[in-house]
């Protein structure tokens, strides 16, 4: 069993609450990973209800040499033209063999690094996505549907998908634990039903 790895979880100002808590409690419970919380300069931020969240860390690539994952969460703030850039490290997780993620407007950091360029990916929709980056590499990639997609170790998920962005992360970070997120799909499933 493989335990003992290490996802960051980068968050900004306004963060989408609902978009993180399955992913993170799942990762930490079910898969004895470590979460670590960053922020683009390491100063605290506040989410959408109003909740203050101060990070473990910034996201310098040379503060986080020991992830092997990065989930980007979603923000009004990652559509904006102040939007950091975190494009350093999602390169650096990605080229080591890490997984990389995106949920809700957090794509678009996705979108800007270049890492959609040959990942087949979702989003908001076709149209959200294009009308906040319009030329972005790999447009052509987009896959509309409602729940996550993964390409290789790529992960994304429109914000109404955090159930199968948690699932199918998780499923990419540890392949070798198959039979945990088939348990965790047939639980999650059960509100449905």
């Amino acid at each position: 069993m493989s335990a003992g790895k290490t996802i960051g979880f980068l968050f900004i100002e306004g963060l989408a609450d609902w978009e993180y808590g399955l992913l993170s409690g799942s990762a930490v419970e079910w898969f004895s990973a470590r979460a670590v919380s960053l922020t683009p300069t390491g100063e605290p931020v506040t989410s959408m209800s109003g909740f203050r969240l101060s990070p473990d860390r910034g996201a310098d690539p040379a503060e986080n040499a020991d992830l092997d994952a990065i989930a980007v969460i979603g923000s009004d703030g990652w559509a904006s033209k102040k939007a950091p850039d975190v494009s350093a490290l999602l390169h650096t997780v990605e080229e080591r063999g890490g997984v990389v993620g995106g949920i809700c407007a957090g794509t678009l950091a996705l979108a800007r690094a270049g890492l959609f360029r040959k990942a087949k990916h979702t989003s908001n929709g076709r149209d959200w996505i294009l009308h906040h980056e319009p030329d972005y590499a790999g447009r052509e990639n987009y896959q509309d549907v409602p729940h996550a997609v993964v390409d290789g170790r790529i992960v994304s998920a429109p914000g109404s998908a955090s159930g199968t962005f948690a699932l199918e992360f998780l499923r990419t970070l540890y392949p070798e634990r198959a039979d945990a997120v088939s348990e965790m799909r047939s639980l999650f499933a059960r509100e449905y039903s």
